[in-house]
C-alpha cells in the first residue's frame, strides 16, 4: 500500500439534496477521475430535478472551518467553486483562497439553477466580480451568467469570443464561456481563451434538458488540473467527459430531467 498523499480536488459549494449537481456532483466527478475529492459546503438547498424548494446558507464561521481542515491534512491541488450565496460567504471564501494560495482554482459562478431558481443574492455579484474573478485559473460561466458578469447579451459564437476577452479584461486569467444557451446549429461551441491561446470546442447538439452540467465540467476541469493537465488541455477533456455523461444519462426524478453518468463517461 502506497504511503504517498494522492492528490485532492476541494469543491466549495453547495449541496443538492437530489444528487444531480453541487458538491454531490463534484464529488462523483473526482472520484470517477481517480482524484481524492473534499468538500467544504456553503450552501444547503432543498432540491430535485423539478426545482429548489428552499436553500440555507450556513454560519460563515464553520465554512472557514471546513476549508481550513481540508488545508491541515490534504494535499489540495485545485479549487473548485460553486454556488456561494451571499457576498458574506464570497468574502469569507476569497479570505481562504488567499491564505492558502491553491495551485488552481476553477471558479463556475453559479447564479441561477436549471429550475430558474436565483441562487446568488444581488449584493453578492460585485462581490464575485471583485474578489473572486481574480483569483481564478479559469471561470466557467454559461451564457446567462456571462451577461450578468458583463451586462450586456451575448447572442452568437462571435460576441462569446468577445465575452472573454471581456471577461479577461475584467480580471480573468482565463475563460471557458459555456456556449449550451444558444439554440442555433446542430453543434454546441463551448470558447476557451487565456493570455496563449482561444480555441472552440464543439459537440453535437443532443436533444435533452439536463441538471448539473456546469457543475460537473468546472469540476472535472479541477481533477484534471489535479493530474497534471495544462488549463487548456483540462478544459478539452473536461468538455468531452460532460458530453459523454450526458449521452449515457439517465432520469432518475419525475421529470425529463437527465442526470449525468460520471462513471459510464470515466469507463
Amino acid at each position: 500500500m502506497s504511503h504517498i498523499r494522492p492528490p485532492s480536488a476541494l469543491t466549495i459549494a453547495g449541496s443538492d439534496s437530489g444528487g444531480g449537481a453541487g458538491i454531490q456532483a463534484d464529488l462523483k466527478t473526482f472520484a470517477a477521475h481517480r482524484v481524492h475529492g473534499l468538500s467544504a459546503i456553503a450552501a444547503l438547498t432543498a432540491q430535485h430535478t423539478r426545482a429548489v424548494t428552499a436553500v440555507h446558507v450556513p454560519d460563515t464561521g464553520f465554512l472557514r472551518a471546513q476549508i481550513a481542515a481540508c488545508f491541515d491534512d490534504f494535499d489540495v491541488r485545485a479549487v473548485k467553486l460553486g454556488m456561494l450565496a451571499t457576498a458574506e460567504v464570497i468574502h469569507a471564501v476569497a479570505d481562504a483562497l488567499e491564505t492558502y494560495r491553491p495551485a488552481h482554482v476553477v471558479l463556475d459562478p453559479v447564479m441561477i439553477a436549471t429550475s430558474g431558481a436565483r441562487l446568488l443574492a444581488d449584493d453578492a455579484l460585485e462581490a464575485l466580480r471583485g474578489r473572486l474573478l481574480p483569483l481564478a485559473s479559469v471561470v466557467t460561466p454559461n451564457l446567462p451568467e456571462a451577461e450578468a458578469l458583463l451586462g450586456a447579451p451575448i447572442p452568437d459564437v462571435a460576441a462569446m469570443h468577445a465575452a472573454c476577452a471581456r471577461l479577461r479584461q475584467r480580471g480573468a486569467r482565463a475563460v471557458l464561456l459555456k456556449g449550451g444557451h444558444l439554440t442555433a446549429g446542430d453543434s454546441v461551441a463551448d470558447v476557451f481563451a487565456d493570455a496563449a491561446t482561444t480555441r472552440e470546442i464543439r459537440h453535437p447538439r443532443l436533444a435533452l434538458e439536463a441538471h448539473g452540467t456546469g457543475c460537473t465540467l468546472a469540476s472535472a476541469i479541477a481533477a484534471r488540473l489535479c493530474l497534471g493537465d495544462a488549463l487548456a488541455d483540462a478544459c478539452s477533456a473536461a468538455s468531452d467527459y460532460v458530453h459523454r455523461a450526458l449521452r449515457l444519462g439517465y432520469r432518475p426524478g419525475r421529470s425529463p430531467i437527465v442526470v449525468l453518468d460520471h462513471f459510464g463517461a470515466a469507463s
